[in-house]
């Protein structure tokens, strides 16, 4: 049995952060960082059928074109995706009841809408992303053990090729759901690396005040190359979806749209538009999945 102290329910039953319940979610579920955009979404809903929120986790889970999706906020950050991926599983893989994990495992299909800055100079602002694989360079997936789910040769190819400091932590390397990412592919998508980094400021190379520990390493990043594969975007969350996901037998995609170009310096004109557009489109490929 899992103790009460590990995985902690509130007093109504629910998971202790998200304050869903295993009904409360659909097997498909899209992410998104920002509270205020799960209404973006389920604007477009037939019906909404449950809604609630707990500090930055905000969950509503309804109708689609006939497809049941929930959409959640998980807030910004990898440690927050641990939470989030977390509870989600205990929620379809552990009877609350007994505190024992379930004989048959349900896999969940989770896609992440997100905006993320290019640092390709060819891929242009407004654009939709998708991450065939991420590295991450925040350390949350190190606490697990990784090996099964990990790509050592991209790790290796990428400190070799950024010269990058070990006293940071390993990257590591994770792929999408190749299922998903069928689902979602199109001519407007573009493909590649995604790095998730867990920070906004100097480790994705702004400086404000602070001086960094390696002002060339969005330059390296640019230059990165790995059969065929270059880094597209930086963000805060990917790599870590894909890691959790992978380890406990989900299926995961993440999906940008570029409101930022770091190569160019440029930004969107109209950012809500281009996120707007990424829902629209994510909507009725999972809705073509019936």
């Amino acid at each position: 049995m899992i103790q009460s102290s590990e995985l902690i329910l509130n007093p109504d039953g629910s998971v202790y952060h998200l304050n869903l319940k295993p009904e409360n979610i659909a097997a498909d579920i899209i992410f998104v960082g920002d509270p205020d955009r799960v209404e973006k979404i389920t604007q477009f809903f037939d019906i909404i059928e449950f809604s609630i929120q707990k500090r930055e986790f905000k969950t509503q889970t309804g109708i689609y074109k006939g497809k049941r999706l929930t959409v959640l906020s998980t807030g910004i950050g990898p440690d927050n995706i641990d939470i989030v991926l977390n509870e989600l599983d205990a929620l379809v893989n552990i009877d609350l009841t007994t505190r024992q994990p379930k004989e048959n495992l349900t896999s969940l299909n989770i896609i992440r809408i997100g905006t993320s800055g290019a640092i390709q100079a060819d891929i242009p602002i407004d654009s939709f992303v998708m991450s065939q694989y991420g590295i991450g360079l925040d350390n949350m997936l190190r606490s697990y053990i990784v090996d099964e789910v990990t790509h050592p040769a991209i790790e290796d190819a990428f400190i070799t090729q950024t010269q990058w400091d070990i006293r940071k932590g390993r990257p590591y390397a994770i792929a999408c759901s190749e299922t998903l990412a069928i689902r979602m592919v199109s001519d407007r998508m573009y493909k590649g690396i995604t790095c998730t980094i867990g920070g906004f400021y100097g480790p994705q190379g702004r400086v404000l005040r602070l001086p960094i520990q390696d002002v060339q390493l969005n330059s390296k990043m640019d230059h990165f190359q790995f059969n065929g594969n270059r880094i597209t975007n930086l963000e805060m969350e990917t790599t870590a979806i894909y890691g959790l996901s992978a380890l406990l037998g989900h299926n995961a995609l993440s999906l940008n749209a570029i409101i930022a170009n770091r190569a160019t310096g440029t930004f969107s004109e109209d950012p809500t538009k281009a996120v707007d557009e990424l829902i629209a489109y994510t909507l009725d490929k999972l809705a073509q999945s019936i």
